[in-house]
């Protein structure tokens, strides 16, 4: 049972990771998913940081809306939300270990790629965005993290900075309305507690995200990309390391 202490726990997680998910465009369940499961079973963790992750997408939407690219956002949410049900639909079912290892040496392997090929740039393809968007969809759904492969594909795109974020955060939108309504109705559910709990998450994931937002600005934009790599590279190894 999760006693009061625990949600003070939970409350600075959430500010932190709400800070990195903004910084780098993805991570928030990267963070939270290894630190929730010590105190949750995986059902209830991936239904509590999906909706913390849900709001933390709207307000990304709201603080960078200057940026959004509908085309591209259509392209890589719709065949994420297909892909997201199923993936959810699995997550309770499989090992998730050899995958998350799986996924773990791909992201290394792209930031070296990237390293040694400064000008590599995917083409802006209909069949790009959408074969992105659907892996994407299928990793949040299984793992409750999907955001590395949608910044692995948006960050090829070398997308400004604002059209990343938006972008970003709309698909993950779309992806977590759907596994979110796939774990309730799945008869996952959460504490008390925890439900009133989100009276302080919600409000400091939303600070979170304007703390990045402050930091994301200071960021020259032909850095952002390997700004990005950066934190693509470290939860590559973390995936890896711990999976």
């Amino acid at each position: 049972m999760v006693v009061y202490e625990e949600i003070i726990s939970i409350s600075l997680l959430t500010l932190l990771a709400s800070i990195i998910g903004t910084l780098a465009g993805f991570g928030i369940s990267t963070v939270m998913v290894p630190v929730l499961l010590i105190i949750l079973p995986l059902p209830q963790t991936l239904l509590l940081v999906g909706i913390i992750h849900w709001f933390n997408d709207i307000w990304k939407i709201l603080l960078f809306r200057e940026g959004i690219r509908w085309k591209l956002f259509l392209a890589f949410g719709l065949p994420g939300i297909f892909t997201s049900f199923l993936g959810s639909s699995l997550s309770l079912r499989i090992s998730h270990e050899i995958l998350s290892r799986t996924l773990g040496v791909f992201l290394i392997v792209y930031v070296l790629f990237i390293v040694f090929n400064r000008t590599f740039k995917l083409s802006q393809r209909l069949s790009v965005a959408v074969s992105g968007g659907a892996l994407t969809g299928f990793f949040a759904g299984i793992f409750g993290i999907g955001g590395e492969i949608n910044a692995v594909v948006l960050s090829a795109f070398n997308l400004e900075k604002a059209v990343y974020i938006t972008t970003a955060g709309a698909i993950s939108f779309m992806i977590d309305s759907t596994r979110i309504a796939t774990y309730v109705r799945g008869g996952i559910g959460l504490e008390p507690v925890i439900l009133a709990g989100f009276l302080i998450f919600i409000p400091l994931s939303l600070i979170g995200v304007m703390i990045g937002k402050r930091g994301i600005e200071k960021i020259p934009q032909e850095k952002f990309r390997n700004f990005v790599a950066v934190f693509i590279f470290l939860f590559g190894l973390k995936l890896v390391l711990l999976p």
